[in-house]
């Protein structure tokens, strides 16, 4: 009875593998040598499903299998169930319930790639390398990437305890998150002065999109772009290169390589897909990872931007998805090769380091005399006293400023965007 539940799984295997030819099995890669193997994976099943303490069917283990398989190869590789499947795909449209944090294994420790903004994980004061040493009273060592993410989920308005080891901290952390529903608005775009400051959060499937439209509405009075890229955990590849080729009119923006020679590929950019030649500015740090370092490193390596922060995570891994069973509910995400920018360094682990490096905080304001401070505050006084006499229009106009608008005070509380402005302000009268 158990030999027959094995007989599909060996008649794929077969069919897998009769395509590989003579020439490229080598040693222990010899045709008895894969038959013994596999009958090694049977024996192993089988024992498990006959006598296990506890009675696991068939398709339990061998998913158990695949899992472990998975988990082995890389940090990033990776088995997906049905329900993990499905939140991916939403995911990936920019909508999917949870804590707002994109996490991954980094030396073996659970680490906070980034908190996403406005989410319940970013609002707690989770930060970019925090080491997530215990999920309410559960310890992450040992943990999978999978259990970990699997743990964080859960229903909207429940609580969860996250107890993290954040550098320059005496003592961990634990920090109280409520989970939330999490929309994110992949882009968003405000102006400062003459400045377009364009905040990508992630590279969903709509960035493109979105950044053309900004683009094409703000581009009368655009003379430099600032392009935010901080916190950034990446997404789909394809919208990182179209991100580029809006910016860049010819030669490779990334390249991919792998084992497999069918994997390897060359991605160009179009002179006909390019939108505007201004100067610009592209703001990254810890956070910052894959799509996002493909398109700060590609931007840098055709002298396109220049790139202000902290250095960047560093994965370069591309993953693919495949589906693995019929009605395509089930995948495995597999890692077939590594990402190179155009000058063909790889960031697998080494990152890509600013050519400005900045730190966050506030920056240094410029010194006031007392006189031009109650200058200020009777200004700020007078002018809510005008807007009590005029309701209807002027509350509504500063309120809509506020939000298409950087101003002066916002600058001067984050010390990267401000090193980034006055960059990009020298680059425009460079430029002329």
């Amino acid at each position: 009875m158990i030999y027959k539940k094995f007989i599909l799984f060996f008649c794929l295997i077969t069919i897998l593998y009769s395509q590989t030819t003579s020439e490229n099995l080598k040693g222990e890669d010899k045709p008895q040598s894969r038959l013994e193997a596999y009958t090694k994976l049977q024996n192993v099943v089988t024992i498990v499903e006959s006598i296990y303490v506890d009675d696991i069917k068939v398709n339990a283990i061998i998913n158990k299998a695949i899992k472990g398989l998975m988990n082995e190869l890389d940090a990033h590789s990776s088995y997906m169930d049905a329900k993990v499947f499905k939140e991916f795909n939403v995911q990936m449209k920019g909508e999917f319930g949870g804590l707002g944090i994109v996490v991954g294994m980094r030396n073996g420790a659970l680490t906070v790639i980034s908190p996403l903004d406005d989410t319940p994980a970013f609002k707690a004061g989770i930060q970019s390398e925090d080491i997530i040493l215990k999920i309410n009273d559960k310890s992450t060592l040992n943990m999978t990437l999978n259990e970990a993410v699997s743990i964080m989920r859960g229903k909207v308005g429940t609580p969860i305890d996250i107890t993290i080891i954040r550098k320059k901290s005496p003592k961990p952390i634990k920090i109280h998150i409520v989970r939330d529903k999490i929309s994110i608005k992949s882009v968003s775009a405000k102006t400062i002065d003459d400045i377009l400051y364009l905040r990508i959060v992630s590279f969903d499937n709509n960035v493109a999109t979105r950044l053309k439209r900004f683009i094409k509405k703000y581009s009368k009075n655009t003379k430099g772009i600032v392009i935010d890229l901080r916190n950034n955990p990446g997404g789909s590849l394809e919208q990182a290169i179209k991100t580029v080729d809006m910016f860049v009119d010819k030669g490779i923006i990334v390249s991919q390589k792998g084992r497999n020679k069918k994997e390897n590929r060359d991605y160009k950019a179009s002179k006909r897909t390019t939108l505007t030649n201004v100067p610009m500015v592209v703001l990254v740090n810890g956070g910052s990872a894959s799509a996002s370092e493909i398109v700060s490193g590609a931007l840098q390596d055709h002298k396109r931007a220049v790139i202000i922060g902290k250095k960047t995570f560093g994965k370069g891994s591309v993953q693919m998805i495949v589906p693995i069973n019929k009605n395509n509910s089930e995948a495995i995400k597999l890692t077939i090769a590594k990402y190179y920018l155009p000058s063909g360094r790889t960031i697998q682990a080494k990152g890509v380091t600013p050519d400005i490096e900045s730190f966050s905080g506030n920056a240094l304001h410029k010194e006031e005399n007392e006189f031009s401070i109650k200058e200020k505050d009777l200004k700020k006084h007078l002018k809510g006293e005008l807007e009590k006499i005029d309701k209807k229009n002027n509350k509504k106009k500063v309120k809509q400023n506020n939000k298409s608008k950087i101003s002066q005070e916002e600058l001067y509380k984050d010390n990267q965007l401000k090193t980034a402005v006055d960059i990009l302000r020298s680059l425009i009268l460079i430029k002329g």
